[in-house]
């Protein structure tokens, strides 16, 4: 049997900002991608803004060490090997990212599931043997999938997985929190407009340079990177705004034909297969942006924007397998 894996690292948005360059910029690997910052800033104090983008760093790895599932020593990774065994008491930011996790999978449903751990690991799409499981052992992986099964003690900041074999992979959430932290670290610094690019998940903060509405292209999955299927204007209301996509033409392996993406539905354990390619979510949380532009590609069109139309403050952009684009009501779309 021949694998194929692919793993599409290019950024789903694309920012045009004309002939306006940035003043400070900085690019490092953290969170397992690369992380920019770009800092459109006047002042002479070039030192604060410099220490501005060493603390919003500092602060990415200090995340990336407590929630990498790739790290043994995480608090995440902790988490799991004490599975069915122990509560294991975490770091505040953990205990309170894992309880937001948990008003997303209500919120949603449970479209939303950061206990899909063992199904992930099932799949191995990130790994070195991607593979289609058995339905057995899918089978055997989602009763050890139910958020019912996490126990929080709010006193301890501690956190219990019921049953040995269940893990917990924030990969759908982590970066959206981290970009949140990063962009109060720079309006703290009295940045007053930057972008935040966290191998997709991006933050606009304050006035384009140009003092017009920020101008992000939307990915065209079925497109070399760069390639853009639409164009939105982003206008930031009060502090900055969240623009968040997933999809399945991200992370992906083929057998047979047939492509496997990285989504999975948390009803029978398999990549979500709908209509959609694509879910941006423009919030003015990234946090819950990243969370619901997975639950919104899960839950499919019709669903997904019912819930969306029922977030204050958020908006969204959906691409579909035919190649049609349709946005909720806000959003100004612009044809490349």
């Amino acid at each position: 049997m021949v694998y194929k894996y692919f793993s599409i690292t290019f950024l789903s948005l694309i920012f045009l900002l004309g002939c306006t360059q940035p003043r400070y910029s900085r690019t490092e690997f953290v969170l397992g991608t690369n992380c920019t910052i770009t800092i459109f800033e006047d002042r002479k104090e070039s030192v604060l803004v410099e220490q501005a983008l060493i603390n919003a760093f500092d602060r990415l790895r200090e995340i990336d060490n407590l929630m990498s599932v790739n790290l043994p020593a995480s608090d995440i990774s902790r988490i799991n090997a004490s599975a069915g065994i122990e509560p294991v008491r975490v770091n505040k930011d953990v205990f309170n990212l894992i309880t937001n996790s948990f008003i997303c999978y209500f919120y949603s449903s449970g479209a939303f599931n950061p206990a899909i751990g063992p199904i992930v690991s099932l799949w191995d799409i990130d790994g070195s043997n991607p593979r289609v499981p058995l339905q057995q052992e899918i089978d055997a992986a989602l009763p050890l999938t139910k958020f019912n099964d996490i126990e929080f003690d709010y006193d301890t900041y501690s956190i219990f997985l019921k049953k040995q074999g269940m893990s917990l992979d924030l990969g759908a959430i982590a970066k959206g929190y981290a970009a949140d932290e990063t962009a109060v670290i720079l309006l703290n610094a009295g940045i007053k407009r930057a972008i935040i690019d966290l191998g997709g998940n991006v933050i606009v903060l304050g006035q384009n340079p140009r003092k017009k509405p920020w101008r992000v292209g939307i990915q065209d999955p079925n497109g070399q990177p760069g390639d853009y299927i639409r164009i939105i204007n982003v206008t930031v209301d009060q502090y900055y705004t969240s623009i968040v996509t997933s999809g399945g033409y991200q992370r992906y392996f083929e057998q047979d034909g047939i492509r496997y993406h990285h989504i999975f539905s948390p009803a029978d354990g398999y990549p979500v297969n709908n209509e959609l390619l694509s879910v941006t979510i423009i919030s003015p949380n990234s946090m819950y942006a990243d969370a619901y532009s997975t639950a919104v590609f899960v839950l499919g069109y019709e669903k997904g924007l019912e819930m969306v139309n029922n977030m204050p403050l958020t908006e969204a952009v959906f691409v579909f397998k035919d190649g049609s684009v349709r946005t909720t009501n806000r959003v100004e779309l612009i044809t490349p």
